[in-house]
């Protein structure tokens, strides 16, 4: 075992802690050593992921005692900020699976934290990674719509009744909104295409489908693939087995304007019979789109004359299949993610992810949950200090280098 290994900790070992497998390369640069999580099935998952010999604490503070170089925090939501926080003040390098947390404040203060402390801080915002999304990043930097004017994302999450109604993601106290929850990730895709940041929103929603399911249990000592079965539960008015508690929205919108005079939507529904998402861009110089999205896609673009519509776009990229989806999730994005973690964790510097926009991101869900639930007032979504965005903005100095 090569000792400039990295030594990762991963805290969490649920649906998501496969991430740290990437993370997991003996020999080779880094290695999971330790793991927490209070539940004995995260204990016997952690010991099937990375190996019998590998300890699991109940107490994520322990884990941060023994001598971790970096760690993973992959738990529920909610439990975000205190996991962080924890590795920050203890100065150990931290990735924290998105959302970065599930209030606006809690995010400030994690980045308040990771300044205070020079601890490297970054954040698994994965579709920055995905291809398509890479793809429609290059084609409007380099012009292929002109000035962006508009930016729209419908997200329709076929499994969502599986994925987010039978576990803690249905409850407000843990997620705050899927629009939040589920919306982090398409909301910074969002901002990254339109080169700004939400800074007014209204937004919509409603429980229409899954608040009028009687069927529920407590699944709290299941996991996720237990229960979910893609071809079952068709249609969504069947559903069973949903979450004692359901109490966030199965379908929301939002509409909003940038600092830098971009308008932005955002449509999610999770009772969609296909899942995917559809990303529109629409500049003064034309329009581009994705058909497809993590698994094989295409991004077409409509830039040369005005016409009805036309298959044939005057340019489309096809985005390759990925060779083996199961073992290199989300078009490899999170393979690519986990490495650049590493690189960042050992060195610093800048990254594709961005703490300041993974806030960005909860802080207009976080908006367009009050406005929604507040019958559609527009909400201020606040800027953050600019002090801590050009702290980040530089590459995150570790302590003892100059800020």
């Amino acid at each position: 075992m090569a000792s400039e290994d990295l030594r990762i900790g991963v805290v969490g070992v649920g649906e998501r802690a496969s991430l740290a497998l990437h993370a997991h390369r003996p020999g080779s640069g880094a290695r999971v050593v330790a793991c927490a999580d209070p539940h004995p099935r995260g204990a016997q998952a952690a010991r099937e992921l990375f190996g019998p010999g590998v300890p699991v604490h109940r107490d994520h503070r322990v884990l941060l005692s023994e001598g971790v170089d970096a760690v993973m925090v992959l738990t529920p939501d909610h439990l975000h900020a205190q996991g962080v926080l924890d590795a920050l003040h203890a100065g150990v390098a931290v990735f924290v699976e998105k959302p970065l947390a599930v209030t606006t404040d809690d995010c400030d203060l994690v980045l308040r934290t990771a300044k205070a402390t020079g601890t490297r801080l970054y954040v698994g915002h994965n579709l920055r990674h995905a291809p398509v999304v890479r793809e429609m990043r290059r084609l409007v930097l380099a012009g292929a719509v002109g000035r962006v004017r508009a930016v729209w994302c419908r997200h329709f999450v076929g499994h969502g009744g599986d994925f987010y109604f039978k576990d803690w993601h249905a409850e407000r106290r843990h997620t705050t909104s899927l629009l939040l929850q589920k919306g982090a990730h398409d909301l910074d895709v969002v901002h990254w295409l339109a080169g700004g940041s939400t800074r007014k929103v209204t937004a919509v929603g409603d429980l229409a489908v899954y608040g009028g399911i009687t069927d529920r249990r407590d699944r709290s000592g299941e996991r996720m693939t237990e229960w979910h079965d893609p071809g079952a539960n068709w249609p969504p008015t069947e559903l069973t087995g949903l979450n004692p508690v359901v109490d966030v929205e199965d379908i929301s919108m939002l509409n909003g304007r940038t600092d830098n005079g971009v308008l932005v939507s955002y449509q999610q529904c999770h009772f969609t019979p296909d899942y995917w998402r559809n990303y529109t861009v629409i500049g003064d110089h034309g329009r581009l789109e994705n058909f497809g999205d993590l698994d094989g896609a295409v991004v077409k673009v409509w830039n040369s004359r005005r016409s009805g519509y036309r298959e044939d776009a005057d340019e489309t990229v096809v985005i390759p299949q990925p060779q083996d989806t199961h073992a290199d999730a989300h078009g490899g994005a999170d393979r690519r993610l986990v490495e650049e973690f590493l690189e960042f964790a050992a060195d610093g510097g800048t990254t594709e992810t961005s703490p300041v926009a993974a806030r960005e991101a909860v802080a207009a869900g976080h908006a367009a949950t009050r406005s929604l639930r507040a019958g559609s007032v527009p909400v201020e979504v606040p800027a953050l200090p600019d002090e801590l965005t050009a702290y980040f903005a530089q590459g995150q100095p570790s302590a003892g280098e100059p800020a």
